[in-house]
């Protein structure tokens, strides 16, 4: 399988936790919406990442998607959330949120590089601001409320996809991002970010147009 997207994207990074997770071999494309959006389009017409391209040429997109798709080639019993119930639902709401905040803190970071000085809406900035905020208060009083290393009690798609959220905020909006006033979920993020399935797919955030 193919890989294309960098490892500072929150949305490439969860997709290549869950393959490092299931020991699924893959090559990795680290190409640009950018610089490389040309090479991007051949494979996904809206020049996004990630995509995964299966061994038989099938060009999957959209992170959870792809996932989906993850879970469905290892089967249940491997299976990072589970077919259906409650427990499905709750992770699904999780990923939601976090993957909905991470787009948010792209919009955000794009609004300040494309748009210089009075250029710059006040009032998208402040909406993108108050949005993550608000996701990400909800989520600390969730995490809060759960023991265990683990959201849903075994590492899943909801510990992935806030931890890679929360790194990607941390870096490209650190004073939003404030992690002593949400222990909760630094302590996560810290859990997360030291086993080895994340150390492998790190990439220091890198914005170029």
């Amino acid at each position: 399988m193919i890989l294309i997207g960098q490892y500072d994207s929150p949305f490439v990074r969860r997709v290549a936790v869950a393959l490092q997770h299931h020991g699924l071999a893959y090559e990795h494309r680290p190409w640009s919406v950018w610089a490389d959006a040309e090479s991007i389009a051949k494979h996904n017409p809206l020049r996004r990442v990630p995509v995964l391209v299966t061994d038989g040429g099938e060009s999957l997109v959209e992170s959870a998607a792809i996932l989906d798709a993850l879970d469905d080639m290892v089967g249940p019993e491997r299976a990072l959330l589970p077919p259906s119930g409650e427990a499905r639902r709750a992770g699904l709401r999780v990923c939601a949120l976090a993957t909905g905040l991470a787009d948010k803190a792209v919009s955000l970071l794009y609004e300040h590089v494309l748009r210089a000085g009075d250029r710059r809406s006040p009032v998208w900035v402040e909406r993108c601001a108050a949005q993550i905020s608000e996701t990400l208060e909800l989520l600390e009083r969730e995490r809060a409320a759960r023991s265990g290393d683990f959201w849903l009690g075994a590492f899943s798609h909801a510990d992935i996809a806030v931890a890679c959220a929360l790194r990607f905020l941390g870096e490209a909006h650190p004073a939003i991002a404030d992690a002593a006033r949400r222990p909760a979920l630094a302590a996560h993020a810290a859990r997360c970010e030291a086993l080895p399935v994340f150390a492998a797919v790190v990439q220091p955030l890198h914005v170029a147009v």
